[in-house]
Parts: structure tokens; C-alpha cells; sequence
């Protein structure tokens, strides 16, 4: 509902006298119910102007502060706003029109900023960066330390750094379409975050990153985004380049997502633990369409469908302590036998599935890998692999085990191998084949491996 300017007044006058009651510093909860009953105030009543050629900061800011001191939202008419630098206090609610409500930036390290500000709200604005570079790690929106914040149907373009940064959160970003010079949404240390049915239209570096200062539990929603054109300006062999990076965050679901064309992986999960890629349709990815790497225990990987990759299926670095993982009902093919530039030469590519330890490898089809369709451990990283019933097409290898000294166990059994070149079930010492077809003759010499069951044609 709107307010007349006499309910205004009102209003911002018991807003200051219930301040004054309450101790300094002290925030006043509102619940839900509260939240979504909140009135409205129309930002021109305040001295707002569209399409005002001058840069209206200070009067942005005087007009978000009595908005926020009278638990309402600053409704905001069509039309073009200059600002920027603005800070959000506590119960801060800015709206638009969305398409038509459109703030560009003038200056500042964000155009909107809060530290420690709860029940904060962005909604149905286009937030125009204007190519300001912006400093480390911030964002076009910044936030810190906030509890229930949401941020919802933006559209942020032109950010000169992140789109949205945000530090220890506890809300959600829904509905938002972003791109960005750096990384659309930049996530660290979250403590209850939703991302969710945003769309992600170029980014130079990375997508959704949800990121830990120290492994930690995180729990982030990662859930119905729609990832394309993520780009790895920055180089190196993949901090950079990935659709949704999860880093030293624990517990974080990544699902349903739809990723297009991004330089490296579609989900690229380095040292967490019990991450959650299910359901995600991943096309043009560049190196490892999903990867879960380095010291991480735990990773359940299931019904992703992945179109072209130099790999499709990486649970890896057994040797940094990265371990138990379950791979299960993928759909995975066309996996080339390159990875970007900036990636170690030794690499693999070209397989669909890459396996080292504690790890079930089971429901799985894959279909033309230039090398192997599931390949288990490295060298003497191998430990208690189970291959069963799985799909494999069209591969110079079916299916690769490493039989290097100290390799471990591995079961490969029940699997359907089809039209492979080199061998249905082959042994390795690293690199290099050193065995005929397993399923012939041979694996009687190797005690750790049992293998039976597969029909090859």
C-alpha cells in the first residue's frame, strides 16, 4: 500500500521515537509476516527525481534512511537515477519497476553497501556499474554481516569488478540477471544463503562462488540458476573460468542448474566436503565439467547430464587427502582430448569419468570419449573403487584401472562396453597402457582387481 505524505510523517516521527526508546545500537526484530506487510513510501515524496541529469546521492540517502527508520519500502517510479556509494541501513528496502527503474552508478567502491544491517531488501531495479572498476573482492552490491537480506528480479550489468559480493549472509538472491567483469555473485563465509533461478550473462572470471576464509560448514543453495559465457580473463589452470566454484564450503547443494559455455568447469568443488552436484544439464565446458578435487570427503555427483568436456566426471588428488565419493546416473559424452591453455601438460582429457578413491561408480552412460570412458586412479592413487553397471560407448578405452605399484583395489563388474578401439577393461601405469584387454586374459595377475560380469561388443 502507499503512503499520503500526512501517513509519512506519521510514520517517520514513531519510527524516531521508538529509536529514542530502545538502546542505542539495538535492532528490533520483525517477523516474516511483518516483513512482507511493509508500507510503501514513494521515493518522489522525498525529493527523488527520474531522469534527473545531476547525480542524486545525498538525496538517495536521506530518502533510504527515513524509509529504513520507518519500516518501509522506498518505492521507486520508471525512469533513470544517478548514485552511488550508497549504504543501506538496517530494514532498508529499495523497489523498482522491474526493466524500467534504472540507478546508474557515479561513483564509490559499490553502488550499495551495508555492514551488519538485518532485514535488508533489493528488488526490481536495473543496477548499472557503468564500468567502474571497483576494488578486490566488491561488488556493484555489497553486503556484510546481514541477516535476512534479499536481493530479488535485479538486473545488474556493467559491474567493474563482482555483481553482487557478500560476506557472512544469512538471506537470498532469486530472480536476478547479472554480468560482470570479475565474478557475478561472490559469496564468502555465508551463514544460510539461497541463490537461486538467476540468470548469469557473462562473467570474466566465474559465475556463482561460494567461498570459505577456512573449511567450514556452509551449506549455501545453489539451485535453478541459469549459467552461460563464463569467461577466464585472469588465466591460470583453473581458479578461474568456472560456472559455480565451491571452496573450503562444506555442505553446499548444487542443483537443477542449467550451465552453457564456461571456460573451464561447470561445477568445480576444491576441498569440499560432502558437496551435492545432482541434476544440473552442463554443455561447452572447457576442462572437467564436474569436479570434485583436493581435500574434500564426501561428494555425491548424480543425473547430470554433460555435452561436451575435456572430461566430464573428475573426484581426484586421492594424494591431498580427496576421497568417498558416489557417481551415479549421469549422462555424459562427447569428451575431447584437450584441456584449455594453463593446464598441466600431464592432464588427462578425453574421458568421461575419473575416479581415484572410496568411490561407487554405478547407473552411468557414457558415449565418445577420445580416451576412456571411466578411468580409475592414478598411478599408486587408487583405493576401494566400485565400476557396475554402467553404459560405455564409442572410446578408445571402455574402461582404464591403474595396476601401478601400490594401487589399490578396484570392482569392475556388470558394466556394457561398446565399440571401443583399444581395449573394453585395460590396465595403466599412469599414462601408459601396460596390459591387453582385462576381459580377455590377464587379470588373474592382479590380485586387487575382480573383474567379471561386463558383456563387451
Amino acid at each position: 500500500m502507499n503512503l499520503d505524505r500526512r501517513r509519512l510523517f506519521a510514520a517517520l516521527a514513531g519510527a524516531g521515537a521508538a529509536g529514542a526508546a530502545s538502546t542505542a545500537g539495538e535492532t528490533q526484530a520483525m517477523s516474516p509476516r511483518e516483513l512482507g506487510l511493509r508500507a510503501e513510501i514513494d521515493a518522489v515524496s522525498l525529493g527523488i527525481r527520474p531522469n534527473a541529469a545531476e547525480d542524486q546521492t545525498q538525496n538517495f540517502q536521506r530518502a533510504i534512511d527515513q524509509a529504513a527508520a520507518a519500516r518501509a519500502v522506498l518505492r521507486l517510479p520508471p525512469g533513470v537515477y544517478r548514485a552511488g556509494a550508497l549504504t543501506l541501513p538496517p530494514y532498508a528496502a529499495i523497489a523498482g519497476v522491474t526493466g524500467a527503474t534504472r540507478i546508474v552508478m557515479t561513483g564509490g567502491p559499490s553502488m550499495m553497501s551495508a555492514t551488519g544491517s538485518d532485514y535488508v531488501g533489493v528488488s526490481g531495479l536495473v543496477l548499472d556499474g557503468g564500468n567502474i572498476p571497483l576494488p578486490e573482492r566488491h561488488g556493484l552490491l555489497h553486503f556484510v554481516q546481514a541477516r535476512f537480506l534479499r536481493i530479488a528480479d535485479c538486473e545488474i550489468i556493467n559491474a567493474g569488478r563482482n555483481g553482487i559480493a557478500l560476506e557472512a549472509i544469512d538471506g537470498e538472491v532469486t530472480g536476478n540477471t547479472i554480468s560482470a567483469a570479475d565474478g557475478a555473485i561472490f559469496s564468502l563465509d555465508a551463514r544460510g544463503l539461497k541463490i537461486a533461478g538467476n540468470t548469469v550473462r557473462g562473467a570474466g572470471n566465474g559465475g556463482i562462488l561460494v567461498w570459505r576464509s577456512e573449511r567450514d560448514d556452509d551449506g549455501t543453495l545453489v539451485i535453478d540458476n541459469r549459467i552461460e559465457g563464463i569467461m577466464n580473463k585472469a588465466g591460470g589452470s583453473g581458479q578461474y573460468g568456472n560456472a559455480v566454484n565451491v571452496f573450503r564450503a562444506d555442505n553446499v547443494i548444487v542443483r537443477g542448474n542449467r550451465i552453457r559455455n564456461a571456460a573451464f568447469s561447470a561445477v568445480r568443488g576444491n576441498a569440499a566436503s560432502n558437496l551435492q552436484i545432482i541434476g544440473n544439464t552442463c554443455t561447452g565446458l572447457g576442462e572437467v565439467a564436474l569436479y570434485a578435487e583436493f581435500g574434500f570427503e564426501g561428494a555425491l555427483i548424480a543425473n547430470n547430464i554433460v555435452d561436451g568436456a575435456a572430461v566430464g566426471v573428475s573426484v581426484t588428488n586421492f594424494n591431498q587427502g580427496g576421497r568417498l565419493a558416489i557417481v551415479q546416473g549421469n549422462l555424459i559424452r562427447n569428451l575431447v582430448g584437450r584441456r584449455p591453455p594453463g593446464t598441466d601438460p600431464n592432464d588427462l582429457a578425453g574421458i568421461g569419468i575419473g575416479v581415484e578413491a572410496d568411490t561407487s561408480v554405478t547407473g552411468n552412460v557414457v558415449e565418445n570419449a577420445a580416451n576412456a570412458g571411466i578411468a580409475a586412479g592414478w598411478g599408486a592413487y587408487l583405493r576401494d573403487v566400485a565400476i557396475s553397471s554402467n553404459v560405455i560407448r564409442r572410446a578408445d578405452f571402455g574402461v582404464t584401472v591403474s595396476v601401478a605399484p601400490g594401487a589399490g583395489a578396484a570392482v569392475i563388474a556388470d558394466n556394457m562396453i561398446s565399440d571401443v578401439r583399444s581395449g573394453a577393461i585395460v590396465g595403466m601405469e599412469w599414462k601408459k597402457p601396460v596390459t591387453g584387454d582385462l576381459t580377455k586374459d590377464g587379470a588373474a595377475r592382479y590380485a586387487q582387481l575382480s573383474i567379471g560380469g561386463n558383456r563387451v561388443r
